[in-house]
């Protein structure tokens, strides 16, 4: 049996804390983290937050969680308000994950060189990509401008919320849209729940705008992979997705040029 990590047993010990047989849903605070990490001797991490994120969007919960899961669910973590957490069984959803068979769309690249050299981490080497291409523009054919980065605000009935950037868009019909953008590199994962707590922002802040939650995701070879969501009954489902590739202008051929062309002409979306 593989040892656990350190993030794995906090998890773990916060979660046996609070479960009890048969129960879905119970609530824990951030300070736990450290209680039990000075219990278990665990040298905490530099950012506590990191442990939650983690469950979130990177790793599988321990065995110990998941087989207390209800049949047919799985356990996630929700914010529940300030330096508050909830864990809640619900229908398994599954993850998104770029779809490997799409073709791939050449964009002449805009991005000043001076973003890629300092760009720290691929959020934000990603982000500043969208921003400077106008990716957003392209892939929702909607005017897009960037509101906000880092967008972090409390939602009633779900609690703190961050965004990684907010747009907002018009189309040429004048309709106004607010577009909240989660970005993934290679390791992390989108999340649905993500989805559904930036849908709740939206309802929130921006009533009066038409919400178009946007995942982005870096895939290998520097490829952007798109989404864009939709909700319907309660269910998020996947409404768009398209895979760009930025390139020198010179890497743009002739040949690309026209089958991108006769898509146009045909009726037919390249991507």
């Amino acid at each position: 049996m593989a040892k656990k990590n350190r993030y794995e047993r906090l998890i773990e010990a916060i979660f046996l804390s609070h479960y009890s047989a048969g129960c879905a849903e119970f609530e824990f605070e951030r300070e736990e983290i450290e209680r039990f990490a000075r219990k278990l001797r665990i040298k905490l991490p530099k950012n506590l937050g990191d442990l939650i994120y983690s469950f979130r969007y990177r790793a599988s919960l321990p065995d110990a969680i998941r087989e207390r899961a209800p049949k047919g669910m799985t356990w996630i973590i929700m914010p529940a308000g300030r330096s508050r957490y909830q864990f809640r069984a619900t229908l398994a959803e599954p993850q998104v994950a770029p779809n490997s068979l799409l073709s791939i769309v050449k964009v002449p690249d805009s991005t000043p060189g001076v973003i890629s050299m300092y760009a720290l981490t691929d959020e934000q080497a990603l982000l500043a990509r969208l921003r400077y291409n106008r990716l957003l523009d392209i892939f929702t054919r909607t005017t897009c401008y960037s509101l906000q980065s880092h967008l972090r605000t409390t939602v009633p009935n779900v609690g703190q919320v961050e965004t990684d950037e907010v747009y907002v868009g018009v189309d040429r019909r004048g309709a106004h849209y607010v577009l909240p953008v989660q970005a993934k590199g290679k390791k992390d994962k989108l999340s649905l729940v993500q989805v559904r707590q930036d849908l709740g922002m939206c309802r929130h802040k921006f009533p009066n705008l038409i919400c178009r939650p946007i995942g982005a995701q870096f895939m290998r070879d520097a490829v952007i992979a798109l989404f864009e969501f939709d909700e319907h009954g309660g269910d998020v489902t996947v409404a768009l997705e398209k895979h760009y590739r930025l390139v020198p202008p010179d890497e743009l051929t002739t040949e690309d040029l026209q089958r991108y062309a006769q898509a146009q002409d045909d009726g037919i979306d390249p991507g």
